[in-house]
């Protein structure tokens, strides 16, 4: 029996038939049987070897292709989809957004403190002289830019950040954090606008960060990274909106 009869075999009926074919395909992908980029049989093939009919066939592929996991191409058939790291991104930013509420917030400013750290310290020993441009690029950027205008200057905070983290070489870094990171601009809008000298203290220690991982100080950075996240969760429990107390 081939790959493809081991998979696609009658379905039964313990579950409605669109979940099992649903299910039986993902677990396929799952275990690499269905590999990335692979086609997948016809309908019509699909509907005799599951024992099903097409209706419930096609509900299944439509949320399979819903999920990412299948790619529906006109004229040309079914494949298995690349998952890459934008869609994994993609899915955490949905869940923050729709958890957003002052107790997430708090525990994803008690997660900076216990990774970011660490995130500088790795960031350090593996930088590269190409992220070393980029963080430059963006604390210039930030030094430069207009006071009034806070919007920028949460974008270049944390696109500072993030690009520490790309500088670990290590993608579940950047994966884990980027979606938080992308949260944080509805307290920063706050802080910058509404707390003076907010700025200068981030720049400055972005410039220290900056200088440890540019000297490879793996060290220096992690404590100045402390020290930058315990500011920033004194000025979050201080100045939280009343929604975020």
């Amino acid at each position: 029996m081939g790959v493809m009869d081991d998979i696609f075999q009658n379905i039964g009926n313990k579950l409605t038939l669109s979940q099992r074919i649903e299910r039986t395909i993902e677990n396929a992908i799952r275990e690499k049987k269905l590999l990335v980029g692979s086609k997948l049989p016809t309908e019509r093939e699909m509907c005799e070897s599951f024992g099903v009919s097409r209706t419930a066939l096609r509900e299944a592929l439509r949320r399979l292709s819903a999920r990412g996991l299948v790619t529906i191409q006109k004229g040309s058939g079914m494949y298995v989809s690349e998952i890459n790291i934008e869609d994994a991104i993609d899915t955490l930013n949905l869940y923050y957004d729709l958890k957003f509420d002052k107790n997430l917030l708090a525990q994803i400013i008690e997660v900076r403190s216990i990774f970011e750290p660490e995130i500088a310290k790795l960031a350090a020993l593996n930088r590269t002289n190409k992220d070393l441009d980029e963080l430059s690029r963006i604390l210039t950027e930030f030094e430069e830019g207009d006071p009034d205008n806070t919007q920028l200057e949460t974008d270049l905070d944390n696109m500072f950040h993030l690009a520490i983290t790309k500088a670990t070489l290590n993608p579940i870094v950047q994966m884990t954090m980027e979606p938080i990171y992308s949260l944080l601009p509805r307290m920063r809008n706050y802080i910058y606008g509404n707390i003076d000298g907010e700025k200068s203290s981030t720049l400055r220690s972005h410039r220290d960060l900056l200088d440890a991982i540019r000297n490879q100080d793996g060290n220096k950075a992690q404590l100045i990274m402390k020290d930058h996240l315990d500011r920033t969760r004194e000025i979050y429990s201080k100045h939280m909106k009343p929604e975020f107390s």
